[in-house]
């Protein structure tokens, strides 16, 4: 006996989902509500609940998705491009053009959504998880860095560890310079300049 599927959803979840991306981005997890939620997303509450659950994990779906489209193509820079030095370059300036991009909204999702951390209004799934997406976005700078030292892009007695935490606190100070509305090219000339300290 066959059972009877479901009725099919009226919309297009992964834009629905971009949407929410866009909301939580703008005004993190505390900030965004369940109507600027609904309201971005063409949904009333019952059907945003019945296809994501609840706002947690709708923000966690979103972090996702944003993970997914946005931060994986940095990476891609990152590990591909055979120079180490140019390669973190490259990754940091393809970074500083998303945090401008005046077609997204500013800054960093990730970034933007540590603000809430230690409050009592943000879950403990939610801190775990950009906790968790902070820790991938600096041992991938870690793997490429040892990468670099062990090409002979870095000299050996370089502290690798130490290294690619100033890179990764100078990517979360580029986006809140871009949050604030700096420019891509004031973003790109920081950039130039701390790529000063590369050994």
């Amino acid at each position: 006996m066959v059972s009877e599927r479901g009725r099919p959803r009226g919309f297009d979840i992964d834009f629905a989902l971009d949407c929410a991306v866009d909301v939580f981005w703008k005004h993190g997890f505390q900030g965004a509500s369940l109507q600027d939620l609904t309201k971005a997303m063409g949904l009333n509450k019952p059907s945003l609940y019945a296809a994501f659950g609840d706002k947690r994990s709708l923000y966690l779906k979103a972090l996702e998705r944003y993970i997914e489209l946005r931060i994986s193509q940095h990476g891609k820079v990152l590990m591909d491009e055979a120079n180490g030095r140019y390669a973190v370059e490259l990754f940091l300036n393809s970074m500083a053009e998303m945090l401008t991009n005046h077609n997204l909204p500013r800054g960093c999702f990730i970034i933007n959504g540590t603000t809430g951390f230690g409050g009592a209004s943000l879950p403990s799934e939610v801190e775990a998880a950009l906790q968790n997406a902070l820790q991938n976005s600096e041992n991938l700078l870690n793997k490429r860095l040892l990468q670099a030292q062990n090409d002979g892009d870095l000299p050996e007695k370089t502290n690798i560890e130490a290294l690619s935490s100033v890179f990764f606190t100078l990517i979360a100070g580029l986006a809140i310079q871009a949050k604030t509305g700096a420019s891509t090219l004031k973003l790109k000339q920081i950039i130039s300049e701390a790529m000063h300290l590369w050994p």
